[in-house]
C-alpha cells in the first residue's frame, strides 16, 4: 500500500513538473539571454536555507539570477518568474514584468529540512 501511494505521489509531482515547464511565456517575467542585465543577483543555498530570507528586483530591469550551491544539493524554482536554476544550469537573464512577492523555493529534494527552505524575491 505505501509502495503505491509513492509510486501515485510521484507520478502526480512529475505531472505538475513537466505542465509547470511548457506553454508560452505571458507571465511576470521573459527570458532574455540575448539582453545585456543591468542588475545581478546571486543566490546562494546550503543545507536547509537561502543566504537572504529576501531579494529584491527592479520591474523591467535586466537582471542575471545566478545559483550557487554552497553546502549540498540544492535548486531554485521561482514558479512565478518562470526561474528554475540548479547544478545543471546556474544562471538566467530574466526581466521581471510585474511588481510582486514571488516564492523561491528549494527544487531539490535535500533531506529533512527541504520544506522549510522558502525565500522570496521582491520585484519593486
Amino acid at each position: 500500500m505505501k509502495k503505491t501511494v509513492a509510486v501515485l505521489i510521484s507520478s502526480v509531482l512529475i505531472l505538475l513538473l513537466a505542465a509547470c515547464g511548457g506553454g508560452t511565456d505571458s507571465g511576470n517575467s521573459s527570458a532574455a539571454s540575448d539582453v545585456k542585465p543591468e542588475a545581478e543577483l546571486v543566490i546562494e543555498a546550503s543545507n536547509y536555507k537561502f543566504d537572504q530570507a529576501e531579494y529584491r528586483l527592479k520591474k523591467d530591469v535586466p537582471v542575471k539570477i545566478t545559483f550557487k550551491n554552497v553546502e549540498g544539493n540544492h535548486g531554485i524554482l521561482v514558479p512565478g518568474l518562470k526561474l528554475h536554476l540548479d547544478g545543471k544550469k546556474d544562471s538566467a537573464v530574466i526581466i521581471p514584468k510585474e511588481t510582486g512577492e514571488f516564492e523561491v523555493a528549494c527544487s531539490i529534494m535535500c533531506g529533512s529540512g527541504h520544506g522549510s527552505m522558502i525565500s522570496k524575491i521582491i520585484v519593486e
